[in-house]
């Protein structure tokens, strides 16, 4: 690094100064936060009353197990995780409302948090998408009320990503109308699975479906695995994953099925049935269509969980803020003053671009829930798949961010950060699988890229290696030109923006955009130029054209990484413009414009080699982006403070000891 690096970053006469703003009152701004389900958030916020479910330490694993179980129940009792169940079993059908207040709970314990997911969010939601009415009257009251503990058992020890090559098998036998369900070898044991080392009594299971000795590809039955005294039944092995890094309260278990019959019933047929004879039929007559069909119906899932890692995150954030208003280190030179934590310009630099961009990933998970609210269970495979791909973007970057994010706290709490007492070891530990459950975060950003170009799994079989790479090309000038005529306000401010980048005010919302979407579509022109180019070259040694397009693919994977994440960036800022055009209160909306100023340019600076690689910076405007978030920073500094408490948070779900 040469020594002038910085020389300039505090003043430099291109930098642009952040105008101060009044601070809203707190409430208003809890008001934009908490949104259109502003009462399914209640809802849970009400929970804090209640000392079961306050942040408990020192129990052993069986202790924490039983600890949880007793608010699951309780949860279940209050009945507030109906609503996004039929009305015919005491819900509302309410979705939006529902995967709000799985949001909200993760405030609590997360290990609550995960058991209700897989309860009534994956065990329950299966039951509700993948089967009939037939399966809803049999078990969804039970399942409500918690009389039926369930599991999800998708995820085997030799495959999670690649959902297609699961290898347990389901055979139908036609001499007893039965199906036989089988683990085959080691490889195919179900893995991980949540409330199966102690709770669950039946699980929705997935394996590979095979009728009149042809495979019908991956389904969901349901297996029961217990009696209700808790002992296997025959021909199921369960065993305890034992000790994990974190969510200790969860029990995660292994099964593996040795020829265990279950009646043709047991099969989840919304998409596909079978008759008594063994004749196979779906609506839906191809099979990848037909895969992705049904695993589209669990996209809450991952909804649900960019949701929950952005209230961990602002957990610790409300941790470690609040702790940085109070704790004081080192003299103003000359006087006895100790400096407070968050008057460091380091120290800001540390916390407040990871608030502004978990205020920018809050809008952009509201403005998911509304899509998710109004697409699933539809006819739109378009609008499902939009969906799809926006979800599975959101749900990897805002667990990465929560990963990140919550270490920072960690570090800015010093020594009091490490102590179970202060909640940020455990956010830490808890939260570290959500990278990596619901999708691995790498694979979903590869399906967002695939979806940016074509759905790439689907159409591979079917189209020839120089079709594919054609079919990608003009994919990307229609994502482009679809997305920009779609959006109005955002394409108005891009137009506005003056034509040479230098004329810009850094502080211009629209060059902040048009930056962000000329990165975005740089980055899948290029992957659209390099797969053409390889179809010049598919024939030399790789010995099918399936293998040379896999290889093409394959080689460009880093650069498809990239674009998506460039995509997901772009709809993040542009979810915030948004959300603040739609904001009444000009206080409130004065104060969201300079925490998206802060996210917006902090994104800008993380990527200003990109940009400056590709000519859309000098060296100057690059430090002088630096100058400028570090003088956002200190305009934002003194409502650092009401930016947390507008979270929302109760005081009895924080329970910190620095906070007291």
């Amino acid at each position: 690094m040469r020594t002038d690096d910085f020389a300039d970053t505090e003043a430099p006469t291109s930098a642009t100064a952040a105008p101060a703003v009044d601070a809203p009152d707190v409430d208003a701004v809890r008001a934009v936060l908490d949104g259109r389900w502003a009462q399914a958030r209640a809802a849970v916020r009400g929970l804090a009353d209640e000392p079961l479910f306050r942040p408990v330490y020192g129990l052993d694993r069986e202790q924490y197990r039983d600890h949880v179980w007793r608010q699951a129940q309780q949860l279940a009792a209050h009945g507030h995780i109906r609503v996004g169940f039929p009305e015919a079993h005491g819900g509302q059908g309410d979705v939006g409302s529902w995967v709000t207040m799985f949001e909200t709970l993760a405030f609590t314990d997360l290990s609550l948090l995960v058991k209700a997911g897989v309860q009534w969010g994956l065990f329950g939601g299966a039951i509700q998408h993948l089967g009939t009415e037939r399966h809803h009257r049999r078990y969804l009251d039970d399942v409500i009320a918690l009389r039926l503990p369930g599991c999800f058992a998708m995820t085997e020890t030799g495959h999670g990503s690649d959902v297609q090559a699961l290898r347990t098998t389901a055979t139908f036998d036609p001499a007893t109308d039965e199906f036989v369900v089988h683990t085959p070898d080691a490889e195919a044991r179900k893995d991980y699975i949540g409330n199966a080392a102690r709770d669950g009594r039946l699980a929705v299971v997935f394996a590979q479906l095979v009728t009149g000795g042809e495979n019908r590809g991956v389904h969901a039955l349901l297996v029961p695995i217990r009696d209700a005294d808790g002992a296997a039944l025959p021909g199921v092995t369960i065993g305890d994953c034992g000790e994990k890094a974190g969510l200790q309260g969860v029990d995660n278990g292994r099964l593996t099925f040795d020829h265990v019959r279950i009646p043709r019933d047991n099969l989840l047929d919304r998409y596909a049935q079978v008759a008594a004879d063994g004749t196979y039929t779906s609506s839906i007559e191809n099979p990848n269509r037909r895969f992705f069909t049904m695993l589209g119906t669990l996209v809450q899932g991952r909804v649900s969980i960019a949701g929950a890692a952005g209230s961990a995150t602002k957990t610790a954030l409300t941790i470690a803020v609040r702790y940085a208003e109070r704790r004081r280190q080192f003299n103003v030179p000359g006087t006895d003053d100790e400096v407070t934590l968050l008057d460091y310009r380091a120290h800001q630099r540390r916390l407040l671009p990871a608030l502004a961009t978990t205020y920018a990933l809050h809008f952009a998970q509201a403005t998911l829930v509304e899509r998710l609210h109004a697409v699933l269970g539809g006819e739109d495979t378009r609008a499902q798949r939009e969906l799809e791909s926006r979800a599975a973007g959101l749900k990897a970057v805002a667990t990465w961010h929560a990963t990140a994010t919550i270490q920072e706290c960690r570090e800015a709490c010093g020594g009091a950060g490490y102590m179970a007492e202060n909640r940020l070891p455990q956010l830490k530990a808890d939260t570290d699988v959500f990278t990596t459950f619901e999708g691995d975060n790498t694979v979903l950003m590869q399906l967002v890229a695939k979806e940016l170009l074509t759905d790439y799994r689907e159409q591979f079989g079917n189209l020839d290696f120089s079709g594919t790479v054609r079919f990608v090309s003009e994919q990307v000038v229609e994502t482009v030109v679809e997305r920009t005529a779609a959006r109005s306000l955002i394409q108005r401010l891009v137009d506005a923006v003056p034509g040479r980048d230098e004329d810009a005010d850094l502080l211009d919302r629209g060059y902040q955009l048009k930056l962000l979407e000329f990165r975005e579509k740089h980055m899948l022109d290029g992957a659209a130029r390099r797969l053409r180019a390889a179809s010049g070259s598919r024939g030399s040694a790789s010995g099918s054209e399936g293998r040379a397009a896999f290889e093409a693919f394959n080689n460009v994977q880093d650069h498809l990484l990239a674009a998506a994440r460039a995509h997901v960036d772009r709809v993040i800022l542009e979810a915030f413009v948004a959300a603040i055009d739609d904001c009444a209160d000009a206080d409130v909306a004065a104060l969201l414009d300079q925490v998206c100023h802060v996210h917006a340019l902090s994104t800008i600076e993380a990527n200003r080699a990109w940009f400056l690689e590709h000519d859309r910076l000098t060296p100057a405007r690059s430090k002088a982006i630096t100058a400028t978030v570090n003088e956002l920073c200190t305009s934002l500094r003194p409502h650092a403070r009401l930016l947390v408490d507008a979270f929302g948070i109760p005081e009895p779900f924080l329970d910190a000891a620095i906070l007291r």
